[in-house]
C-alpha cells in the first residue's frame, strides 16, 4: 500500500466512523484547515495567510524571519547580504548548492526573473512592490543580476532598508520560482500563470504532489533539499469546514493539526493532556469596513455613528478569544509607533443624533457581507444587532472568500466584516500601506490589494505621511509621522474600523514536535517530527 493510499484511507475512515481510536502514520502529518480562500498557488497572485503557509513549504525566499523573534533576519537562499553605504540598495549573495524540485540549479537569474514576473503580470501581489515604488518599467533596472549568484536590489527612492528586508522575507510574492520550468508551460504571454495556478515550481522543503481545490493539498518530502531535510515524508492538508468535525478528529488522533476551530471547540480541548493549543499574535487586523462609494456611508456623521456603535468589548470578549485581541488602531500592537487605544463608544442617543445630522433621522437600510465562518459571521450578527438599535436595518450577506472579498475588490458592497492589512513584517508600514494608502481612487486604477482603494477612502495627508515615513532614516522622526497618520485617520473617521488584531490558534497533537506557528504566516514544516506510537 502506498503512502498516499494509506493517508487517504486514514482520513476517509475518520470521517465515517467514530467508535475506535485512530492514529495517523508516524511519517505523515495530517493538517485540517479551511481552504475557502485558497484560489491559486501562483506566488504572483495568491493572497492570504493560508496560501502563504502552503507556499512557504513549496518555495524558498531570499531571507527569512526568525519565528521566535520576527525582528531577527535569517539567511535562506541568500547566505549573506550587504546594505550600501548610502542605504539605497542591498546586495545578496546566494548559496550555490540549491536546486529546484525539477533539478534545475537556482541562480541569480531565477531570483531576478521571479520579481520581474510579479510586476509584469500585475496581479494582486504586484501592489506590494508598487507601493514601495517598483514598477513594471523600472523593476528590471532596480533588481539585477551582478553575478551568477549575486543579486542587487536597488531602491526606486529613499526607503527604510529594514522594510525592504522584511518584505523580502514575508511577502507571499517574494518566493523564488524556477524560471526554466515555468516558461516551458507558458501559454501566450502569461509567464506560466495558468500552469502555476494549480502547480508549483519551487525549491522548498516539500514538493507538491496533488492539489484538489476545496478538498486537499498533498506535499511530499524533498530528499534533495539544500537545508534541513524534513523527516516527515508526506504532508496532507484537508479542507474541513466544520469545527466540530475538526475537534472530534483531533481528539481521536485522526488528524495531527487543526487550524481554524471555533472558540467553543477549542475551549473544550483546553484540559486535554494529549493536545497542545498554540496561540500566535499576527499583524493582520479584523475590521468593519464601509464603502465610500455608498452615498450614505460616505457621510462622516454616518461613519462616526457606526464606528461608535460597534460593540468592541462584547465582540472581543465573546467572539474573538483564540481569534483576536482587542485593538482599534491600524498599526499593530507592540510597535513603538502604535498609539493607545481610542476606545470608541457612543450612546444610542448620540449615534442617532449623528444619523439625524446626516439626514437619516429614521435610519436606513444596508447590507453587511461576511464569510460564512467563524468569527466573521458571528461578528456580522453582533454588528447587525448593534446597528438595529440606532435605526440601521442591515441584511447579512454571507458567502465564500470570492463572494465576499470579490465584492470588495469590485467596490460593490456596503459594509464588510473582514480581515486584512498584511502585517507580516514588524514594521508600521506593513499595515498602514495596505489598509490606508490610496494614491489613485479612480475605478480604472484597480488597486485591488489596497483596502483604502477598495473602500474608496482617500486622504491626501495620510498618503503624504505614509510615503514620507517610509523614507525617513531617523526612527524617532519616523515614529512621529506614523503617530500623526493614526491621529489624522481617527479624526477623519476613515472607512475602515479595526476591532481586533489577529491571533492564530492551532491545536496540535502532543506526539507532534517542532510545529512552530509563524507570526508572518510562513509556518515551515521542515523541522516537524512525530513520535512513533
Amino acid at each position: 500500500m502506498t503512502f498516499l493510499t494509506r493517508c487517504l484511507l486514514v482520513v476517509s475512515m475518520t470521517i465515517t466512523t467514530v467508535h475506535t481510536h485512530a492514529s495517523t502514520p508516524s511519517d505523515q502529518l495530517i493538517i485540517a484547515l479551511k481552504m475557502s480562500n485558497i484560489l491559486s498557488l501562483d506566488p504572483a497572485a495568491a493572497t492570504g495567510n493560508d496560501i502563504a503557509f502552503v507556499n512557504a513549504n513549496l518555495y524558498d525566499t531570499l531571507i527569512e524571519l526568525d519565528p521566535d523573534d520576527p525582528t531577527h533576519i535569517l539567511p535562506a537562499i541568500a547566505s549573506e547580504w550587504e546594505v550600501a553605504d548610502d542605504a539605497m540598495s542591498i546586495t545578496f549573495t546566494l548559496r550555490e548548492d540549491i536546486h529546484f524540485h525539477s533539478g534545475n540549479a537556482l541562480t541569480a537569474d531565477d531570483v531576478v526573473w521571479s520579481f520581474d514576473r510579479v510586476l509584469d503580470l500585475n496581479l494582486a501581489l504586484a501592489t506590494t512592490w508598487k507601493a514601495l515604488g517598483f514598477t513594471q518599467d523600472n523593476i528590471s533596472n532596480l533588481i539585477s543580476q551582478v553575478g551568477k549568484y549575486q543579486v542587487e536590489v536597488a531602491f526606486p527612492r529613499q526607503l527604510d532598508p529594514k522594510l525592504v528586508m522584511y518584505t523580502l522575507a514575508t511577502s507571499p510574492s517574494a518566493f523564488v520560482i524556477d524560471k526554466q520550468l515555468v516558461l516551458e508551460h507558458e501559454q501566450g504571454d502569461d509567464l506560466g500563470h495558468q500552469w502555476l495556478t494549480t502547480n508549483a515550481a519551487g525549491s522548498g522543503a516539500f514538493v507538491l504532489e496533488q492539489w484538489i481545490p476545496q478538498d486537499r493539498i498533498i506535499m511530499t518530502q524533498n530528499h534533495q533539499y539544500w537545508g534541513q531535510v524534513p523527516e516527515i515524508a508526506r504532508v496532507v492538508m484537508r479542507n474541513l469546514k466544520e469545527s466540530q468535525t475538526m475537534r472530534l478528529m483531533i481528539e481521536r488522533g485522526d488528524i495531527d493539526v487543526a487550524i481554524g476551530m471555533s472558540v467553543p471547540d477549542i475551549r473544550s480541548l483546553e484540559n486535554a493532556d494529549d493536545l497542545e493549543i498554540q496561540t500566535t499574535q499576527r499583524g493582520t487586523l479584523y475590521y468593519v469596513a464601509t464603502s465610500m462609494q455608498n452615498n450614505i456611508l460616505a457621510k462622516e456623521e454616518v461613519r462616526r455613528a457606526i464606528r461608535g456603535t460597534i460593540n468592541y468589548d462584547g465582540i472581543n470578549d465573546s467572539i474573538m478569544p483564540y481569534y483576536g485581541i482587542f485593538h482599534q488602531r491600524p498599526i499593530k500592537l507592540g510597535l513603538p509607533a502604535t498609539l493607545p487605544e481610542p476606545d470608541y463608544a457612543l450612546s444610542t442617543e448620540q449615534a442617532r443624533a449623528l444619523l439625524a445630522q446626516a439626514g437619516y433621522e429614521n435610519g436606513f437600510s444596508t447590507t453587511i457581507r461576511a464569510l460564512n465562518e467563524s468569527p466573521f459571521i458571528n461578528v456580522a450578527i453582533n454588528l447587525q444587532s448593534s446597528l438595529e438599535r440606532i435605526g440601521i436595518d442591515a441584511e447579512i450577506i454571507s458567502g465564500t472568500g470570492n463572494q465576499v472579498y470579490g465584492a470588495m475588490r469590485d467596490r460593490n458592497f456596503d459594509i464588510i466584516v473582514g480581515r486584512g492589512g498584511g502585517g507580516f513584517a514588524p514594521h508600521p508600514d506593513s499595515n498602514l500601506r495596505p489598509l490606508l494608502l490610496n494614491p489613485d481612487n479612480s475605478d480604472a486604477a484597480r488597486l485591488t490589494n489596497f483596502q483604502g482603494w477598495r473602500t474608496g477612502y482617500q486622504n491626501s495627508r495620510i498618503n503624504e505621511l505614509i510615503t514620507q515615513a517610509v523614507s525617513e532614516a531617523d526612527e524617532e522622526v519616523q515614529n512621529a509621522l506614523y503617530e500623526e497618520v493614526q491621529s489624522v485617520y481617527q479624526e477623519d473617521v476613515g472607512a475602515l474600523f479595526p476591532f481586533s488584531q489577529m491571533i492564530n490558534t492551532v491545536v496540535v497533537r502532543a506526539d507532534v514536535d517542532g510545529y512552530i506557528d509563524d507570526p508572518a504566516a510562513m509556518t515551515r514544516l521542515r523541522s516537524v517530527t512525530k513520535q512513533a506510537e
